[in-house]
């Protein structure tokens, strides 16, 4: 079986009941995506495949062939950071650093979705061609994603700045 990770075609032979997260942590040795919860309940072990974020606990791995899929691993290029991770450096987004992979994969994700203008549950008008982006809309896409420290604001505040820089404009609070 095949999968593309991180820009690299990888082989493995594994059971077809194998989590896509067992598969990157087992396999791989990405360790970078985290199990937390393994349920889905706490987005540790949040990665981008195509694009979007899902729950790599919750995924199948032989689902995921064929698609291209982005670990915390794979976020920076050519050792420099991405604009996502730097922010949270900035701005102090973590504390213990176990949910910080999620939560960059997260953002990162959160951000497409900005940019293909999907709605959230607290997008106040669906009917408007652009999502008017403020703290709410911000803090609902990233829910779940959970932070035992408590490193909320900083998250917040390093995501705020990312979309500010893209968007040429403050995200009001």
């Amino acid at each position: 079986m095949q999968w593309t990770i991180n820009g690299q075609v990888r082989e493995a032979e594994v059971d077809f009941r194998t989590s896509l997260l067992d598969l990157l942590r087992e396999q791989f040795q990405l360790s970078g995506t985290k199990k937390g919860c393994n349920q889905g309940a706490c987005g540790a072990c949040t990665v981008l495949v195509d694009g979007e974020r899902i729950n790599a606990c919750l995924a199948l791995a032989v689902q995921y062939q064929g698609r291209e899929i982005t670990t915390v691993e794979g976020l920076a290029e050519h050792g420099k950071l991405h604009p996502v991770q730097a922010a949270f450096v900035e701005h102090d987004g973590f504390q213990c650093g176990y949910c910080t992979p999620g939560q960059l994969c997260s953002a990162v994700g959160m951000i497409g979705e900005l940019e293909r203008d999907l709605p959230s549950a607290v997008t106040a008008d669906l009917a408007a061609g652009q999502i008017e982006w403020q703290r709410d809309e911000l803090r609902e896409r990233m829910s779940g994603n959970l932070c035992r420290c408590g490193a909320y604001n900083g998250i917040a505040d390093a995501i705020a700045a990312v979309l500010a820089e893209e968007l040429g404009e403050e995200i009001a609070r």
